[in-house]
Parts: structure tokens; sequence; C-alpha cells
């Protein structure tokens, strides 16, 4: 399914994916993988998949330029594939989950991770969880063995339910022999709908310390003090808000794991009174 431009010359590479839409709170992952790029000179885009048949247009429409009231193009939703390197080489793979055909688009990135020689593979999201962002971002991890996951450390619980094509594809990938960790940011719920420099910050940090990848944080370090600034000041004119989120800060523990939260939190809202 996958259209290639011309395959990369890769050594050792580090498969990295970020899919847009379900579980991308805060689109920490779609940021993270930008920064690599950005700070990756040699990047370039190899391949691609077309999406326009594969996704509900209505749920993930195609963009448009006009300029002058000249519309110039449409751009239909598509997977990129970009090779490049920032301390190692990195394949990275974005673009909007797909609505349809996924064991065929897995098969593909499958495929395309044998060919390149992926020794291992990372998917970067986040999940709303009941936080604030007053706390330290936590990363929790997923992986394809007992080995892999004892060395990523900070486990997500057990989990079993509903779940998206990245995890999909990691698990393709592990029983394909390439090992594949999920790194998952934990995003203040009331914060999962606008980008959190803070989440895409701790995905980067954990991703290097694992794979060994040199990242300047910098220029993430400078948005996450402009955003906390920010949500500071909101909070300031929003009381009510403000309110709910001390409130967090004094019921919830930081200590007591994300899963837990979640159930705790939504007893919690159902327990408030409905607004006036």
């Amino acid at each position: 399914m996958l259209e290639v431009a011309s395959w990369p010359q890769l050594r050792e590479p580090v498969l990295v994916v970020a899919l847009q839409g379900w579980v991308d709170a805060g689109m920490a992952g779609e940021q993270a993988v930008e920064v690599l790029r950005s700070q990756s000179p040699s990047a370039r885009r190899f391949a691609r998949l077309d999406l326009a048949d594969l996704v509900d247009l209505q749920q993930t429409r195609p963009t448009t330029e006009i300029v002058e009231g000249t519309t110039r193009r449409i751009v239909w939703p598509e997977l990129e594939c970009v090779a490049g390197a920032v301390g190692r080489d990195l394949v990275l793979v974005t673009g909007p989950e797909p609505s349809l055909q996924w064991p065929s688009v897995v098969a593909g990135l499958v495929d395309l991770a044998l060919r390149l020689d992926v020794v291992v593979a990372y998917g970067l999201g986040a999940m709303p969880t009941v936080t604030t962002h007053r706390r330290p971002v936590e990363v929790l991890a997923t992986a394809t063995d007992a080995t892999l996951a004892e060395q990523v450390g900070a486990l997500r619980t057990d989990y079993a339910g509903i779940t998206g094509l990245q995890t999909a594809l990691l698990v393709a990938l592990g029983a394909a022999g390439i090992p594949g960790v999920g790194l998952w940011a934990q995003v203040p719920h009331y914060l999962a709908g606008s980008p959190s420099p803070p989440a895409a910050r701790a995905l980067l940090d954990r991703l290097a310390r694992l794979t060994g990848i040199t990242v300047d944080l910098d220029p993430l370090d400078r948005a996450l003090a402009e955003y906390l600034d920010s949500v500071e000041a909101n909070l300031a004119e929003r009381p009510e808000v403000a309110g709910f989120v001390e409130a967090i800060e004094a019921q919830f523990p930081a200590d007591v794991g994300g899963d837990d939260l979640i159930g705790e939190i939504e007893r919690y809202l159902r327990s408030r009174p409905d607004p006036d």
C-alpha cells in the first residue's frame, strides 16, 4: 500500500511512530516527531500512504490553500515516512490514524521496517488523565516482551480494552522480530485538546534516554514556560476551573496510578452538582 520514492540507506535505524487522533492527547506525539524532523538536517521524505480512501473524511478532513481568493490546491490525508538522523538514524512515520483496512496498513509498515533493518520501534502518544499542569509529566510505557518492559520501566498497569492502530503496529512488529515500545505521556484531562509542550518534551526526553538520540530540548523548554504562564493566566480569569484544578491536587495524590485516577475522577465528576 505504500508508495516508495526511493529506499534510504540507514544504519540500525529506530522507527518512531506518532499517529494523530485517538491516543495523542495534547498532540504530544505529533509535536515530538516534528521536533525530531526539524533537528535532522538529513531528513528526507521517502514514502507515503494515501489515506483518502482509508479515513472518514468528515472526521479527518482534507485541507486547502487559498491565496487572494483563488483555491490553489487540496491536500488529502496521508501517512508520511521520513528518514533522518539525530545522533542515530531514524525512520519517522506520522499522519492521521486510518479508519479502515488496519491489517493491510500494519502489514505494509511492518514490511517497511523489515526492509530498512529497523532494530527497535517506538510509538509516541499521550493520554488524558487526572493530573495537573503543575506536576511533572509522567510517561508510562508498554512493551512487546517482558525483558524489554523491565528495561523501559514506568510501566502502565494491566489493561484490557479498545486500542489504536499504533499499538496494533507495535504488536505486529514484535511478532516480526522487531521489539516495540509504546511511550504514553499523561496529559491533564482539562488541557488534552490543545498542544502540550510539557508532554512533548517528556516524550522526547524519555525517548532520548532509551535510544541514545541527541535532541535539543531548549525550544520546548521555552515553549513550556510560555505554556504554563498562559495556563495560569487563564485560570486566574476562570476561578471555577482553578477551583477544579485545586480539587484535583487536594483529592488525588500525585503518586497514584493514572488508571486508578481515571475511575476516581469519573466518580468525582458524577458527584458534582450540575452548573446552574
